[in-house]
């Protein structure tokens, strides 16, 4: 079982991604993704991965077997890394954390960007279908969605906050702060 677990909760294009590839960088992780799960079950069921099947899915498993059915997927995932150090991303609900807060080494981290940053980041990676092209406003709808508007429930509930409002030279700063917090010795000692 891992010694320390980190999950991420933030809202979309806040850096999460960015947070998990620093600490790729500096340390030996282990990176379990919620869409993962979803992405499996698509590939193996032959539907095409497209955001709108991810959200079809989720809600199905979700009204199907219980709010934290994946919760309790990814959890088994964690539990039997071999890692010292396991990330999990795309945490957007309190059921998503149901199998992980009660273990005393899981600490969830909230990480944030005020709006602006955070549609100027998507528009530019363009890293899902429609990104590079979206309007604000559609960002901003985007927002509301089901699978968008219980991250500040979780987020409110984070153990740190990581602001990623700034440059990356900032927010790289702040996770190793926040890991010399944990006690976690760097894998890499030229990026400490």
């Amino acid at each position: 079982m891992p010694k320390l677990i980190i999950g991420l909760v933030g809202r979309q294009g806040s850096g999460k991604g960015t947070v998990t590839q620093i600490l790729q960088e500096m340390y030996k992780v282990e990176v379990f993704r919620f869409s993962s799960v979803l992405n499996t079950i698509l590939e193996r069921l032959a539907i095409k991965q497209t955001r709108d099947n991810l959200i079809k899915l989720s809600g199905s498993l979700r009204e199907t077997f219980g709010e934290d059915v994946l919760s309790y997927s990814i959890s088994r995932d964690v539990i039997n890394s071999s890692s010292d150090i396991v990330i999990v991303d795309g945490i957007r609900r309190i059921e998503d954390i149901a199998a992980l807060d009660p273990l005393p080494q899981f600490k969830l981290i909230e990480v944030t960007a005020p709006a602006k940053f955070r549609y100027e980041r998507m528009t530019m990676r363009g890293e899902k279908a429609g990104e590079s092209t979206m309007t604000y406003d559609e960002f901003t709808t985007q927002e509301l969605a089901p699978t968008e508007n219980t991250i500040p429930l979780v987020a409110a509930l984070a153990w740190k906050v990581l602001n990623n409002g700034k440059d990356k030279q900032y927010l790289e700063q702040q996770v190793k702060d926040l890991m010399n917090e944990l006690g976690a010795e760097p894998q890499n000692k030229s990026k400490s």
